[in-house]
């Protein structure tokens, strides 16, 4: 059996990770990328800050509804979200961390529902297994985030825990399976299903008729609200309604004391991109730590509708993104599209939906390709990466690689 063959061997005997090629590719890198302690904490202190720095921005527009107002355009289920959440919003996020010539850069923070946490940990620990004296960060990840749900439960075990997911996908069933096995192991006892299976039972919420103390939510919060499109050119989704009963259920259980929902769903405004530009259009609200690492990590980034008429100009300086756009959709490179398409976008851009991030050059190996660093923080702390080597912009096509340390001693 030929390297790539006999690693996603070992992959697939996990029984979590099924599916180690796509179109007819290795999904996965067998050499894992090695890191020196020096650039591993460098990569972990910008994704720490900035986590840091996004909680200032909860806090800030907890503290004032106008700001919030000022920058973010949520639908009234959005806001009846943040609302009832406000400020909380982190549990678990993956920051998107690229090396430049300038320092680490981050792109993005996901923290709605973050996720390659199944391709991070069997990866990590399927390389440290072949390279004993080498440090696997991924395998901070189990004991950290089963410590949290075990702290936001606020009772004693055993706990319930319901993961909520999208069934009709099957995207992230390997996280959604490794989650299971990783809190049964604790002592969870654990029940599965999607928004729909909510009920409510002794009243309190619960899944299939089962009461949770907590509630680990992979279900995207702009799901749960009203859908529209950014665009003013594109036709309205299929399933426009909010999921009202089912929010209300949650809602109610948190109100009450009596669920705990994570990521709490205060996430969905930390989530919305154009966090990014309140950073810099009102750096002047935040303490100075927070405002030199809003200059040092995240590029800058203004409202596309106080900019639009230089993003016009200079497309290649700019990339757009959409306030809720993931993996690569409604993300548009000026340097990478023709003038027509770029022209399209600004002028169909929905106001008040989408940022101009001032485009960054992220270091290339000797391949010419780019690694994204997605960096794990579980309350605020690094706790493994997820990391993807690609070429143009991050997306599905990437190639997941492990990411081992190499300790101070092999310097």
């Amino acid at each position: 059996m030929d390297d790539y063959g006999s690693f996603a061997s070992k992959l697939t005997q996990t029984g979590i990770l099924s599916d180690p090629w796509i179109d007819g590719r290795p999904r996965f890198r067998v050499e894992p990328i090695v890191l020196s302690a020096e650039t591993h904490r460098t990569l972990s202190g910008a994704a720490e800050q900035i986590c840091a720095v996004y909680n200032q921005v909860a806090l800030l527009c907890h503290a004032d509804p106008a700001l919030r107002e000022r920058f973010f355009t949520l639908t009234p289920f959005q806001a009846l979200m943040w609302d009832e959440s406000a400020p909380e919003w982190h549990g678990i996020a993956r920051a998107d961390v690229f090396l430049t010539t300038e320092g680490p850069k981050i792109c993005e923070l996901n923290c709605d529902t973050p996720s390659g946490e199944a391709e991070a940990v069997l990866l990590g620990g399927t390389a440290h297994a072949m390279r004993p004296w080498l440090e696997d960060p991924s395998a901070l990840l189990r004991e950290r985030l089963c410590t949290l749900i075990s702290e936001v439960a606020q009772r004693p075990t055993p706990i319930t825990v319901g993961i909520i997911y999208p069934t009709e996908l099957v995207e992230d069933l390997s996280m959604i399976l490794l989650y299971w096995r990783w809190f049964e192991a604790r002592g969870f006892r654990v029940v599965v299903g999607s928004p729909f299976n909510l009920t409510r039972t002794l009243g309190r919420p619960g899944l299939f008729g089962v009461p949770c103390d907590v509630f680990v939510r992979h279900y995207k919060t702009d799901w749960w609200s009203e859908r529209e499109p950014s665009r003013d050119d594109e036709d309205a989704f299929d399933d426009v309604a909010p999921l009202q009963r089912e929010l209300e259920i949650l809602l109610e259980g948190v109100r009450s004391g009596s669920c705990a929902v994570v990521n709490p769903f205060g996430s969905v405004l930390t989530q919305n991109k154009r966090a990014m530009a309140l950073m810099w259009e009102a750096m002047d609200r935040f303490p100075v730590w927070a405002a030199d690492a809003i200059r040092r990590y995240i590029p800058y980034t203004v409202r596309l509708e106080t900019a639009a008429p230089e993003v016009l100009a200079n497309r290649a300086d700019w990339v757009l993104k959409s306030d809720y756009g993931c993996e690569s959709a409604e993300v548009l490179i000026g340097a990478a599209c023709s003038e027509e398409i770029w022209q399209s976008a600004i002028l169909h851009a929905v106001k008040g939906r989408w940022i101009a991030q001032r485009r960054f050059i992220p270091l290339c190996d000797e391949e010419g390709l780019t690694t994204n660093f997605g960096v794990y923080l579980v309350g605020g702390v690094t706790s493994g990466y997820f990391a993807r080597v690609h070429s143009g912009m991050t997306d599905y096509a990437s190639t997941t690689a492990a990411v081992l340390i190499r300790g101070e001693d092999h310097e």
